[in-house]
């Protein structure tokens, strides 16, 4: 289940003024650097359960041939337990991204800073406006 109609703003407590672009940190990248990628590179393409598989798939550099072949194992297998939503995401709570679900729950990123994250955030009669989790305890 995702979300639909909702805004995700960045966290209380984001360390950030203005959004910044994570940056892997040597060979492999991390969930939220992958995250961004696939958000940037494709707005409103995946919902929050296509992208934690697209992410799971690549952060695992699961060859594609095994994707092609075990897809649904693959899915049934990873969903057998619950994974958190772009509220949790690095993303929102140290690096000033906010999250879009659209009609249908398909995700976009806009930068705190940017004209159109601040139209959602005074659209709140038009979207449901969720904070992202805290990074520390208030």
């Amino acid at each position: 289940m995702s979300y639909i109609n909702t805004f995700i703003q960045v966290s209380p407590d984001c360390p950030v003024m203005q959004s910044e672009i994570p940056v892997a940190k040597g060979d492999k990248k991390s969930m939220h650097v992958i995250q961004y990628e696939l958000l940037t590179e494709a707005p409103y393409r995946y919902n929050h359960e296509e992208l934690t598989f697209e992410v799971y798939v690549r952060h695992k550099v699961i060859p594609l041939e095994e994707v092609a072949a075990h897809r649904q194992e693959l899915w049934d297998n990873l969903f057998q337990k619950g994974h958190p939503r772009m509220r949790a995401s690095a993303l929102a709570k140290r690096y000033g991204w906010g999250a879009h679900y659209d009609q249908q729950g398909k995700i976009a990123l806009y930068a705190m800073e940017s004209d159109e994250y601040q139209r959602f955030i005074q659209a709140s009669e038009e979207v449901n406006l969720l904070a992202a989790m805290r990074n520390k305890k208030a």
